[in-house]
């Protein structure tokens, strides 16, 4: 199989992205960006992809949602024995890239995660989907399984076994803060000249803004 892909191209032209128009703080800046894209994007605009690394430093992927945000930084929810919490455990270091295509924009976030308050994290499952929180406690997240039908077993003897009682939150689940040290803010501009400016967390807690080069 052979597909090139060499002659797709898209022009950027939309916005621009200048040090005359910024804020000091970036999570000002990111909570005007992301109000845009709930605005104008189709789907979740809260997606992102979390990346973190292994023990052997092999770096991994993957999609999660982001369920808050404040001036200390970024929340989500997972399962902390899954890969991501096990690599988190072992390197709270990770990075977070968000993309909104109908903008032309980007947002890569470096920071060092830590688990959220266990009463943030009982306040958020109680307000899920029952079933989301059936589901939580039903999956072995990142270990295998012999099949779907087995998945889908695991998950109705549980509806069997919480029949009319309550579903707490299980220890091994629970939010990560992401304490941001670095954020770029990329707008896409035509000639591949995108605007791209950097903010760095310095030891007085203020933030360092550069422009670096596309």
């Amino acid at each position: 199989m052979d597909k090139d892909l060499s002659n797709k191209r898209e022009v950027y032209e939309q916005q621009q992205l200048l040090e005359s128009n910024i804020p000091k703080n970036p999570m000002e800046l990111f909570r005007d960006w992301y109000n845009e894209a709930e605005e104008q994007e189709q789907g979740e605009a809260n997606t992102f992809t979390i990346a973190t690394v292994d023990k052997n430093l092999r770096p991994s992927s993957r999609v999660v949602l982001l369920k808050r945000f404040t001036w200390e930084g970024f929340v989500f929810y997972t399962n902390y024995k899954s890969q991501k919490g096990r690599e988190i455990t072992a390197n709270n270091q990770v990075c977070l890239s968000f993309f909104w295509g109908k903008l032309e924009r980007q947002v890569v976030i470096n920071g060092l995660a830590e688990k959220q308050n266990k009463n943030m994290s009982d306040g958020y499952f109680e307000s899920r989907p029952r079933g989301s929180r059936l589901g939580s406690i039903a999956s072995d997240q990142s270990e295998s399984i012999a099949s779907r039908d087995a998945l889908d077993k695991k998950l109705q003897d549980l509806e069997k076994q919480y029949e009319g009682k309550e579903v707490l939150r299980p220890k091994h689940w629970g939010g990560y803060l992401v304490k941001p040290v670095q954020i770029e803010f990329w707008q896409g501009r035509p000639n591949r000249m995108h605007d791209r400016i950097r903010y760095t967390l310095q030891g007085d807690y203020s933030w360092k803004i550069e422009r670096i080069q596309p």
